[in-house]
């Protein structure tokens, strides 16, 4: 488990990864996101005004956080594969002062990180909000992604649990 503060927008916000976290009933997901791998590389999108990420977004009305992850993948990446659970961040808006109550997002939620090993690449569409799509060495991570120091962290548990297989 490894805690970090971060500045969202002028929100103090606290991010806790949390492994193998089992996610029930009681816990609001308000995103999921996805490690998506192939012949050893990740796949990075570049989002309209936004950096270099994993694959990932909000779960829709009626929708398991397992099937949003493949919706938002094939958007985002226009990649399709199997999935494995990893754990989750919990996202903690107690230290934000300027928390909104009652409004878009809840004072704890989660964000569920899953594994994807990539069986199909398909054409990138540029259909959705992803404007390109890269493939990259693990070690080049921290140099390319636009995130919190988690994100290497979580890539390391996803790298970690193949070699566990």
């Amino acid at each position: 488990m490894k805690t970090v503060i971060v500045n969202w927008n002028e929100h103090r916000v606290k991010l806790t990864w949390k492994p193998n976290f089992q996610l029930d009933e009681l816990c609001i997901v308000t995103s999921v996101h996805a490690i998506c791998i192939q012949d050893d590389k990740v796949l990075l999108t570049k989002i309209k005004d936004r950096g270099f990420n994993y694959p990932g977004g909000h779960i829709e009305s009626g929708e398991s956080a397992e099937e949003a992850m493949h919706r938002e993948v094939y958007e985002e990446a226009y990649v399709k594969g199997t999935i494995t659970y990893l754990g989750a961040i919990e996202v903690n808006h107690e230290e934000n002062q300027l928390f909104v109550p009652g409004g878009k997002y809840p004072m704890i939620g989660y964000q569920p990180f899953y594994r994807m090993d990539v069986k199909e690449c398909l054409p990138f569409l540029r259909e959705n909000e992803g404007t390109t799509r890269i493939w990259v060495e693990p070690s080049e991570m921290p140099f390319i992604i636009d995130d919190h120091e988690l994100a290497t962290i979580i890539l390391d548990d996803a790298i970690q649990f193949e070699s566990s297989k």
